[in-house]
């Protein structure tokens, strides 16, 4: 199929690589040629089939290396969108990487220092990678709105709300958040009276220039974000919920798509509107 982008997606069991495999197979400028997943369960089974929308004939694997080699070997460069786990992504990237294939990264859970290897892997390969905190544009929105609000509130605390199957917290959307709001050169929450903590965590782990991140974790949540800003008789409310999980599937097939000329490492999904 010459001309489309092979794709790989690792994490496809899942319920983000669920949407994903959809999204990629019917994309017309895509071709899914590998389905990666651990589930002992799914092993040799057409995606397609697993996730009801028919066969496809990309059978589920767990041969991670095999399968980028493979990808490595197509004509066109191939992606592989990860969605797996926070102790496996960062293996999973650098090896990627090293053999030219373009990782688009939805997993969360990087450090700092993770992500700065990478980069730094990704310049020295001159091989594009984008690290997507939140494929969602209307997160992407929000936070622009947040970095407005930030000239005028000295005080603001976000909270995350997600299901109880997400493995790490706070989330990658509120950490970056925090971050974007670190960068405008203020430190924010300067304290007028002196707190005590009566249980350890009560008020949240404190980020960068005194921003408080609050993480909320029950079943029935999907993915739900506030940044609340505070002022003398007022409060300023920005909030994003993710509904269904289709929501990102515009940001995935984008990523997938500018991903491809990168010649390095991209944070964020704001970088390549």
């Amino acid at each position: 199929m010459a001309g489309k982008i092979p794709v790989v997606v690792n994490g496809a069991t899942g319920k983000m690589g669920r949407e994903i495999i959809k999204a990629v197979s019917q994309s017309p400028d895509m071709n899914l040629i590998g389905a990666l997943a651990r589930n002992p369960d799914y092993q040799g089974q057409d995606i397609g089939e697993i996730i009801g929308c028919g066969a496809l004939e990309v059978p589920v694997t767990n041969e991670y290396e095999p399968m980028m080699a493979m990808l490595s070997q197509e004509k066109e460069l191939g992606v592989v969108v990860d969605v797996t786990h926070p102790d496996a992504v960062y293996g999973n990237v650098r090896s990627a990487i090293a053999y030219g294939v373009r990782p688009v990264v939805g997993t969360t859970g990087l450090s700092a220092g993770q992500i700065r290897d990478l980069a730094e892997f990704a310049d020295k390969a001159s091989t594009g990678c984008l690290i997507v905190p939140n494929f969602s544009i209307g997160v992407v929105l929000m936070q622009q709105a947040a970095i407005q609000a930030s000239q005028y509130f000295d005080h603001v605390e976000i909270i995350e709300l997600h299901h109880n199957q997400k493995a790490d917290a706070p989330s990658g959307t509120a950490v970056q958040t925090a971050q974007m709001l670190a960068e405008m050169g203020k430190t924010y929450n300067d304290a007028i009276v002196s707190e005590t903590e009566k249980i350890t965590g009560a008020r949240g782990a404190l980020a960068e220039e005194g921003i408080r991140i609050h993480s909320v974790r029950l079943p029935g949540l999907v993915a739900h974000q506030e940044i609340i800003f505070g002022a003398q008789g007022q409060i300023y409310t920005l909030r994003h919920d993710a509904t269904d999980r289709t929501c990102y599937m515009p940001g995935v097939l984008l990523s997938i798509r500018k991903v491809i000329p990168l010649k390095s490492l991209v944070y964020g999904l704001e970088k390549i509107l």
